[in-house]
């Protein structure tokens, strides 16, 4: 049975962020909550979590995972930005939108697009989540909780099915958190292009 902590989302105690971050160190698979829901979530370079996950999901895709980071200057560490770039998301971040931009090579080949070299990236808002990003003080890589089983979305850890307790390492709750996808933007070409309309709505910049 997986480890289930509940913390408070707008005052995190900073005990359990500690016991979280710690976690997450030594290759815990986390269900964490971000601003668009709960999501399964790992260590950047931790293969055998990674794999995990993917096993959860019955995804052999890794690049439909999500790299999770502080702030900008995190994010430049992993994607290649010019100065459009830095723009569009210093206005957006933090906030409920997932950016594919083209990677660094600090990113794991494994989690590449295969064709475009991408990756996505999310600065986001949760409290809970970046207090546990700045106690870790490293990126967190993430996948959506979804079971191929299940038709409705998880979004209550007290109801979360056996599967998922039996799968994972930790659960961390804060309660019913509502499933609203991300904003995706696809920031490899350019132009800026919308991928999927979301929690985030569409940017000004990019209505028609």
């Amino acid at each position: 049975m997986s480890t289930l902590l509940e913390v408070h989302p707008e005052s995190p105690q900073p005990r359990l962020v500690t016991q979280i971050a710690e976690a997450l160190s030594d290759g815990s698979v986390i269900v964490l909550p971000t601003d668009s829901g709960y999501t399964l979530a790992c260590r950047l370079e931790d293969k055998t979590a990674l794999a995990k996950i993917a096993q959860i999901r019955r995804d052999n895709e890794p690049h439909h995972m999500t790299l999770l980071c502080r702030d900008l200057s995190e994010i430049s560490t992993y994607a290649k930005l010019d100065n459009q770039h830095y723009r569009f998301l210093k206005t957006h971040t933090p906030g409920p939108y997932t950016f594919i931009l083209e990677a660094t090579s600090e990113v794991p080949r494994r989690l590449l697009h295969a064709k475009k070299r991408s990756i996505g990236l999310r600065v986001p808002q949760n409290t809970v989540l970046r207090s546990v990003l700045e106690e870790l003080a490293a990126p967190i890589l993430s996948a959506s909780l979804v079971l191929p089983d299940h038709n409705e979305p998880l979004e209550d850890p007290e109801w979360f099915p056996r599967a998922v307790e039996r799968q994972v390492d930790m659960i961390v709750s804060t309660g019913f958190h509502a499933q609203n996808p991300s904003t995706v933007i696809d920031m490899t070409g350019d132009e800026f292009v919308l991928v999927r309309e979301g929690l985030g709505g569409i940017p000004p910049e990019l209505e028609d």
